[in-house]
């Protein structure tokens, strides 16, 4: 490399961070109390634990909690029935329409018992506001996308950090800070120290992120292109008469897949069934498979098996980076260390933004393209 290709790419990586990181501060800030969501909602009182210990009861009838659902709001549906993965309970969405985008309810049950624990304001409290500004700076779709962009110009920044690491240390041992000489230059070399410390995981939560963004669209796809491939036999035939209760559905599809679980069911109607089926999406039950979904189409009359797919790559991609993301797959300790992560990574930002900012008045470029050249001297030009 020469001196002239290491200012090159020294510009790609200062002006892609200074672009990003104002977002990219924000998204770490927001991040870090996300990671422990389940136990901040649990310390706001936005949710409940299910109590520790059940007698032996039978298998809770599902139908029971959408009747309960229905009758705490009759003017509203039903829309989905989710089962927790972390714990022992059962969530009931509602909305206005089987079409609304928002839900107007969400209550919590014991998956054990049947019986009534929470109610979750589905719009509301801390954790929902810092969710939304985390994806979508409380601007839909199109912040989505922007944090999106956002997030590759952070791969870029990191890449492009890596090519300059290493000719600008080569002369300094590995993990030196310079705090005999300025602030400046101490702050600069830890900086980069943390920054290549942290350089795998920073990677892995931006690409990670980047899919992320990309989960309406997808989804929007699938729907278009899968799921209108399985719901063309039923193109233009009238909505059938009676529904089925939620509980046949379930039976059919763990009938096709007895070594599944029950993830997630959509009910006739909403946008991620159809007006003659229930869709009911089940999981693998090991730690490679949890997050893998399987959607079984189900006929909401008749209460049999109409159709099952495999869910193609780009959203294999999309469950498998969502818990990548957020560190929610390994317990607490995973969770510590995530937390741990993104702290460094708010000061490595950070400090990026003092050494842009300090070079106002006095540049330290001047030292870098020193170092760097007497590093490149020393290791010979490629």
């Amino acid at each position: 490399m020469t001196i002239d290709s290491f200012k090159r790419w020294y510009a790609i990586h200062k002006w892609t961070s200074l672009v990003s990181t104002l977002f990219l501060l924000m998204l770490c800030l927001t991040g870090l109390p996300l990671v422990f969501s389940d136990e901040v909602r649990l310390w706001l009182g936005e949710s409940v634990e299910p109590p520790e210990y059940v007698t032996d009861t039978a298998p809770v009838v599902l139908d029971a909690l959408v009747k309960d659902a229905q009758a705490k709001r009759p003017s509203d549906v039903v829309k989905f029935l989710t089962r927790d993965d972390d714990g022992p309970a059962w969530f009931v969405s509602m909305g206005e329409t089987a079409t609304a985008q928002d839900n107007s309810a969400l209550f919590m049950y014991d998956s054990r018992t049947g019986a009534f624990l929470h109610a979750i304001p589905p719009d509301e409290g801390v954790v929902n506001f810092l969710f939304k500004l985390h994806v979508e700076m409380l601007a839909g779709l199109p912040g989505t996308l922007f944090l999106g962009v956002m997030g590759l110009l952070l791969v870029a920044s990191v890449v492009s950090g890596i090519v300059v690491y290493a000719p600008f240390m080569r002369k300094l041992p590995f993990g030196a800070v310079r705090r005999e000489r300025s602030a400046r230059l101490a702050w600069l070399d830890l900086h980069n120290l943390l920054g290549i410390v942290t350089v795998m995981w920073v990677l892995v939560v931006g690409v990670t992120g980047v899919i992320n963004t990309l989960d309406r669209p997808l989804l929007g796809y699938w729907q278009m292109t899968e799921i209108a491939g399985m719901l063309a036999p039923w193109k233009d035939k009238p909505a059938p008469a009676t529904i089925r209760p939620v509980d046949d559905a379930v039976r059919a599809a763990e009938t096709a897949a007895p070594d599944m679980a029950v993830r997630f069911i959509a009910f006739p109607g909403t946008p991620f069934a159809s007006p003659y089926h229930y869709m009911v999406f089940m999981r693998g039950q090991d730690p490679l498979t949890a997050r893998l979904l399987k959607p079984m189409l189900v006929d909401a009359e008749t209460g049999r098996m109409s159709d099952s797919r495999n869910l193609p790559w780009y959203l294999t991609a999309l469950l498998v980076s969502q818990p990548l993301h957020f560190g929610d797959y390994g317990g607490m300790p995973l969770k510590i260390l995530w937390a741990g992560l993104d702290v460094i990574t708010i000061v490595v930002l950070g400090s990026g933004l003092y050494l842009w900012w300090k070079k106002r008045r006095q540049t330290v470029e001047d030292v870098i393209f020193a170092d760097a050249y007497r590093g490149l001297a020393a290791g010979g030009r490629s």
